[in-house]
């Protein structure tokens, strides 16, 4: 993840919840003591009401999406997703080669770390630290906690050094951290993109087109996060659940990723966009079938 943020696993809940917080009492009631009595009385049934629509809406999509096909998360189609990130993450297909990485790459997220690039100031780092911790205590990282805790946000090694990324290499050859790294990367980013794309319309490219940008911007609110990307995306052109052209969208899409990654820094290589998704969406491959020819920071890749 390469930015700092609100975490959402879906923004349909979030937007929901905004419903019922704000229930104000009557300023102009005869009685005060009356018009608080109601707005206390009245404002679990609002949280209990939008709760409600909020699970209604949930289940209407969860139905909507168990009739379309896997697409993206069919096994074959996810295992070459993370192929094509770690082509661009990690210069390699061979993605699991990666989960004992970890180097600060000067960029301001701190240290990067395992097979989806986990930062330590980006909080989903010390997000699986936690939740490995709970399930598994006593293990190498754990003494780490405090200070994951303390530099989170920023780009400190503080109390990281010199120990850590020794202790990272050595948890990484533990199985059990190993397969908590990619269900860590599964609920965070694989699954909220594939899921949003799908109900967005879009198919196996534009639901990898998705989960690329949340590994890199992270499942953010903020303008430069995924979900502010989408909203610019949709102002410029429909999604095809809105009647909009997939091709003209997942480009408009596109266009607003490559402008916030030059904005956030100069002179960066976007690649991983102009020369591999932006050459899926030309060629029309939009269920990214393989053979896959794409090149990332000069180098080629093939998927046959």
């Amino acid at each position: 993840m390469r930015r700092a943020g609100v975490l959402l696993l879906a923004a349909v809940p979030v937007i929901a919840a905004g419903v019922y917080l704000a229930v104000p009492a009557d300023p102009e009631g005869a009685d005060g003591a009356a018009d608080t009595t109601t707005a206390t009385a009245t404002a679990p049934s609002s949280r209990e009401d939008a709760k409600g629509r909020a699970e209604q809406e949930r289940a209407a999509d969860d139905a909507l999406i168990a009739g379309l096909p896997p697409g993206l998360a069919a096994p074959d189609k996810k295992e070459l997703a993370q192929q094509l990130v770690s082509s661009a993450e990690n210069s390699t297909t061979e993605w699991r080669t990666a989960y004992g990485t970890v180097e600060d790459l000067g960029d301001g997220d701190g240290y990067t770390a395992g097979i989806i690039g986990f930062c330590t100031g980006t909080h989903d780092l010390l997000t699986l630290v936690e939740r490995y911790t709970e399930a598994h205590p006593g293990n190498g990282l754990a003494a780490y906690l405090p200070a994951l805790r303390e530099v989170d946000g920023t780009d400190s090694h503080e109390g990281l050094d010199p120990g850590f990324t020794t202790a990272w290499r050595a948890e990484a050859e533990v199985p059990a951290f190993r397969e908590a790294q990619e269900e860590e990367r599964d609920r965070v980013y694989f699954e909220p993109a594939v899921r949003l794309a799908k109900l967005d319309g879009l198919g196996t490219l534009g639901q990898f087109v998705y989960y690329d940008a949340m590994v890199f911007h992270g499942p953010d609110t903020d303008a430069e996060g995924f979900y502010g990307l989408r909203e610019r995306a949709m102002a410029e052109a429909g999604t095809p659940a809105r009647g909009g052209s997939e091709k003209d969208y997942l480009g408009a899409f596109l266009d607003v990723r490559r402008r916030a990654m030059e904005a956030k820094r100069p002179g960066i290589d976007t690649s991983r966009v102009d020369t591999a998704q932006r050459r899926f969406l030309a060629a029309g491959n939009l269920k990214l079938e393989t053979p896959l020819e794409w090149e990332v920071y000069g180098d080629a890749y093939r998927a046959p």
